[in-house]
Parts: structure tokens; C-alpha cells; sequence
């Protein structure tokens, strides 16, 4: 008989995180002890309990506007190569404690130049707290640009210079209405040039197009978010379900799609969760993965999202160990490496809860 789908053995459970935003996650302890060093005085409290409220409140209103107004206060609190170092190994601490034993966690390295690091600066202490995590998991780097800023084929070649040192990829994020992907073909076309490896938040904010460009013009490995694709989703008179061709593509390609179930309700992107098209897309077996997007801001775990999901589609053990392969066969680092942490760590740590 299968463990029971509680809480703890949901958090014992081993899991895989591709979608997390390093400045989207910090305790809020840690928010309120860098600001008091850094006299940073715009916080809207300094009680760590009510600052975590009043970030989950924010996050709630169902813009994504105003949930990215937030990291404004976290963003300002990453300035100094002891607070990136810090903020760093909590994650890892914190992802290791969850049962996560795989993260890639990304960031944009040009938001953290304000008070004197240079991008160089910023990405080694970012590694640097990264390594001195628990050595239960493993954590890479994607390097993000912002797609409203013109620095993007920059934070490109940054992502390839250390790719050997823990950095996996490249990511644009930020507002998508009127900042299409194209924006930053160059820099795209470099990062594919030197067979490195992208991911980029589409369909989320914006529709079919932005997944479209994402796919077809900048050569996506993986769609932050693309919950918009069950737009290209119709059904029939019968109820079956009718993709359309850029579906259709996505789902023959095996183009992994980066979900983030919460935050996707916060930001609008989904009306509740059980209307999620997370439910849908599993159905039809696009290749799904779960994720946090910012555990700070949302309120939420690893652990906590596939608890929501248990409780909201009657999901099982099969049902998270399907999405958690997935995610770990959709990572970005070699295929040795996946390979190994599928069949030594993934593969027993579900059979033992499928026959404890």
C-alpha cells in the first residue's frame, strides 16, 4: 500500500525545480537583516512575519505588473557580494529542506550592480552561496536578462563565459506586452551559436504569439511558464480535445513547459487553480513540470505546490513522480548527470513511497 499523500511525506519526497527567481525567494528574515545593513528604510514593515504577509498580499492581485513591483524591496537588499552569498545558500538550504534535489535557479545579474559589483562580481557570489549549500542537492544558474533593457547579448556571453562553473543557461524575463523576445535576437542567436541552452518566460502574461517568437525565432529549449498554450487548445463537439498547429508542435518537440501553478493565479495567468491548465496539458501529455517562480512572493514550496495539486485534481504519487521525471529529463545539464539523478535518486525515493 502506497505512503499516504501528507505534507511530510510530500516534502520527503524528491523533487525537481527548473522555474525559481533567486530575488522571487528570500526569507523574509534575511529581507529585513539586509535592509537594516544596507539602510534600506522602504520596506512596508520590518516584522519578518507581517513583511512575509504583506509580500503575498501584493503578489495576490492577479496583475503581473504589480507582482513584479515587489522585488523592487528585494532587489535593493542584493547589492553587496556578502548579501548575493547569503541569499544564495539559503535557497539551497531552503530547496534541500523541501525535498528538492535538483534546482536551476535563475536571475538577472544587471540588477544587481548599484552599489559597485560588476556583472562578473555578481554571478561568482551567486555560485560561490550556491556551493556552500547542502550537498543532498544540486544547484545551477540560469542567467537572466530583462527584456525591457538593452543588455541582454551581454548577460548572453556572461552565461556562456561560466558555463563550467555551474551557469546553465540563458533566460529573458520581465513584462512581455510590448517587449516581444525578438527584441533580443543577437543574443539569442549567440547563446545557440555556442550550444548553450535557453529558456524563456512566454505565455504568461501575453498569449500564443510570445510563445510562438519564443519557439520559432529564438530557439527555446524550454517556455517559462507557456501557460497560454492551451489557447492553441480547442474542443470538438464530443468534448476531445483539438490542437492547433503551434500545440501541436509544442507537444510532438517534447518543448517543456515550466508551470507555476500559484504564481500563475497571482499574476492572472490562471483564473484558480483548478482551472489551471495544468490538469489538461498533463491529460494530454505535453511535457509538464511544476514549479515555485518566486516562494517569497507566493507564499508557496515545492513541496506546497504539489500538495495543491494532490488536493485539486486528486493527483497521486504516478501523477508527481511522472512531473518530477520530467522536469529532471528537461534539465540543463548533461545527460550523464540527468540520467543519474533519474535512476539513483528519483526513481527509489518514489518506489518507497509507492511500496513503503
Amino acid at each position: 500500500m502506497a505512503a499516504a499523500l501528507t505534507p511530510e511525506n510530500i516534502r520527503t519526497a524528491p523533487k525537481v525545480l527548473l522555474h525559481d527567481h533567486l530575488d522571487g525567494g528570500l526569507r523574509a528574515g534575511t529581507v529585513v537583516d539586509l535592509a537594516d545593513a544596507a539602510g534600506y528604510a522602504k520596506l512596508p514593515t520590518r516584522d519578518a512575519e507581517e513583511l512575509a504577509g504583506w509580500f503575498l498580499g501584493a503578489a495576490h492581485s492577479g496583475s503581473l505588473e504589480r507582482y513584479l513591483e515587489t522585488f523592487g524591496h528585494t532587489v535593493a537588499v542584493m547589492q553587496t557580494r556578502e548579501s548575493l552569498v547569503r541569499v544564495a545558500r539559503e535557497a539551497a538550504e531552503d530547496l534541500a529542506a523541501d525535498g528538492v534535489v535538483y534546482a536551476e535557479i535563475r536571475f538577472a545579474p544587471e540588477l544587481h550592480v548599484e552599489q559597485g559589483l560588476d556583472l562578473d562580481n555578481v554571478v561568482q557570489a551567486v555560485l560561490e552561496g550556491f556551493a556552500a549549500g547542502p550537498s543532498s542537492i544540486t544547484v545551477r544558474c540560469l542567467l537572466t536578462a530583462m527584456r525591457h533593457a538593452a543588455r541582454s547579448r551581454e548577460i548572453a556571453e556572461l552565461a556562456v563565459r561560466y558555463r563550467d562553473a555551474g551557469v546553465v543557461g540563458f533566460d529573458i524575463a520581465g513584462a512581455e506586452k510590448g517587449f516581444p523576445p525578438t527584441r533580443h535576437l543577437d543574443a539569442f542567436e549567440y547563446v545557440r551559436q555556442q550550444n548553450a541552452h535557453v529558456t524563456i518566460h512566454a505565455g504568461e502574461a501575453f498569449g500564443l504569439p510570445s510563445i510562438w517568437e519564443a519557439i520559432q525565432w529564438c530557439g527555446a529549449d524550454r517556455l517559462g511558464h507557456g501557460v497560454r498554450i492551451v489557447d492553441d487548445i480547442t474542443m470538438d463537439r464530443h468534448g476531445t480535445p483539438q490542437l492547433g498547429r503551434l500545440a501541436a508542435y509544442v507537444r510532438d518537440m517534447r518543448i517543456p513547459l515550466e508551470m507555476c501553478p500559484t504564481s500563475n493565479v497571482h499574476t492572472g495567468a490562471a483564473t484558480s487553480l483548478a482551472d489551471h491548465p495544468i490538469r489538461l496539458l498533463r491529460d494530454l501529455r505535453f511535457r509538464v513540470t511544476v514549479n515555485t517562480d518566486n516562494r517569497l512572493m507566493s507564499g508557496c514550496t515545492m513541496s506546497s505546490e504539489c500538495q495543491a495539486l494532490v488536493d485539486t485534481f486528486d493527483w497521486g504519487w504516478t501523477d508527481l513522480r511522472w512531473l518530477t521525471i520530467n522536469a529532471m529529463k528537461s534539465a540543463f545539464v548533461p545527460f550523464d548527470q540527468r540520467l543519474a539523478l533519474i535512476d539513483e535518486i528519483i526513481k527509489p525515493g518514489y518506489e518507497k513511497l509507492l511500496s513503503p
